[in-house]
């Protein structure tokens, strides 16, 4: 069993207790987020850090608002 922190940039998002350390390049699912293992480095014994690269979400703009409708004053 080995604790596994995992990493974007210097924030931590996760800690667990794991049996297997996911690998390079693997696909990896944190709170939603899609993202991808960058690197993997052991710190102890049981100890390993994760480093991840989250894919940017693309936030859609909201559709404008048709104020023809609204009374003017």
């Amino acid at each position: 069993m080995f604790v596994v922190h995992f990493l974007e940039n210097k924030n931590q998002l996760l800690s667990q207790l794991l049996k297997q350390v996911p690998s390079v390049g693997e696909d990896v699912v944190i709170k939603g987020r899609k993202g991808k293992v960058s690197s993997v480095t052991p710190i102890g014994e049981k100890q390993i850090q994760v480093q991840l690269f989250f894919e940017k979400v693309i936030v859609k703009g909201k559709p404008a608002v048709d104020n023809s409708k609204k009374k003017k004053r």
